[in-house]
């Protein structure tokens, strides 16, 4: 099993020479057509070329199955022949994940030490094998668990507390008090701990409210590039294991996010919104503060959610509504201009009618 890593204009290309048997006990997949096709290269659908295996997930992309070049392609169990050996899975985007994951290097592995341009504060705690890289700042009381990596110019305050095996990208701001769990990765410059938006308005003057909560993130949850995740007022706001929240996100105090859930980037939640398992925000979507939103639902992207919304709906629209309901609603803002012209026309010949009628009674007297 040979294996090389390329860059071209097309980005990384992991070099790999195995049949196409090798490659589906790899991924446990079944193979459609000729198991003995040399596969030298993964790539995308389009960027493939001969030699590449790539892979179909969604079936509206089906069709480029016979417009790509690769000499093989990963596919769900639905997909019964084509023109170019398969290997069907059950998932062949997680399939294709697994492949990708066995030969593409870990070029950004960090080895385990405190840099020297570190600062670390009294009484931290380290874990064992945990790298801490220029210019991290470590407050009073910190614990950070075996094999995290803080990438350069991390920072984390007083008494907050990380678990093992975390990745914490460079610029990332982690304030004091907050707790995170195993497994956790932060992208860079996300804020977490960031005081609460509350003010006391009196006689047009804002007075600030402290926000003396703090920022609990359980095990196994990613946040990405630029989100802010803000410390709660009184209690905690909590994001629940397994869930994964994507770029430029904004997260209020004392929002409840449950497991495994989906935050898309740009969406945007309001302080102690209580979010169930399961569900999806799409692209900037945003919810009113002080409401719930019931497990596996799904708020389709740009929606306003201003009530609560039950386990399993999908809603969409502003105000968000039920998907159907949304629907025929935006059918029926799409006839307007039609609409309009009928009105028009039937103001026309209501005009001519009143005319008609007028001088039709003037000639009667």
């Amino acid at each position: 099993m040979k294996f090389e890593s390329n860059f071209d204009e097309n980005g990384f290309r992991p070099r790999i020479n195995l049949t196409l048997a090798q490659i589906a006990k790899l991924i446990d997949g079944e193979v459609v057509g000729d198991p003995s096709v040399m596969i030298t290269g993964i790539s995308g659908i389009k960027e493939a070329c001969k030699g590449d295996i790539t892979f179909v997930a969604n079936p509206k992309y089906l069709s480029l199955i016979k417009a790509t070049k690769a000499s093989a392609i990963i596919t769900s169990k639905d997909v019964k022949e084509a023109h170019k050996p398969l290997i069907r899975t059950e998932n062949p985007s997680l399939a294709f994940s697994k492949l990708v994951s066995y030969f593409a290097p870990d070029e950004s592995k960090i080895e385990p030490g405190i840099h020297s341009t570190a600062i670390i504060g009294k009484n931290v705690k380290l874990g064992k094998n945990v790298s801490v890289q220029p210019y991290v700042v470590l407050c009073d009381g910190v614990e950070i668990g075996d094999n995290t990596v803080l990438h350069a110019g991390v920072y984390i305050g007083h008494h907050s507390r990380l678990g093992k095996d975390c990745l914490i990208h460079p610029h990332v701001t982690i304030r004091e008090r907050v707790t995170i769990g195993n497994r956790v990765i932060i992208h860079s410059g996300t804020v977490i701990g960031s005081d609460g938006f509350g003010y006391a308005t009196v006689r047009g003057v804002h007075y600030k409210i402290p926000q003396i909560g703090t920022v609990y993130i359980e095990d196994d949850v990613e946040i990405g590039a630029n989100v802010t995740i803000d410390r709660a007022r009184f209690g905690k706001t909590h994001i629940k294991k397994g869930t994964k929240i994507d770029n430029l996100v904004q997260i209020a105090h004392n929002v409840e996010i449950g497991e495994n859930s989906i935050v898309v980037a740009q969406s945007g939640i309001s302080g102690s919104t209580v979010i169930g398992k399961g569900v999806i925000l799409a692209g900037q979507s945003g919810v009113v503060g002080h409401i719930s939103i019931g497990d596996n639902a799904v708020v389709a992207a740009q929606a306003g959610v201003t009530k609560s919304v039950p386990s399993g709906e999908t809603v969409s629209g502003y105000p968000a509504k039920p998907h159907q309901v949304a629907k025929r609603i935006n059918a029926c803002v799409q006839r307007l201009p039609n609409l309009y012209k009928c009105v028009k026309e039937m103001q026309r010949k209501i005009k001519e009618l009143e005319e008609e009628l007028k001088t039709l009674r003037s000639r009667a007297i």
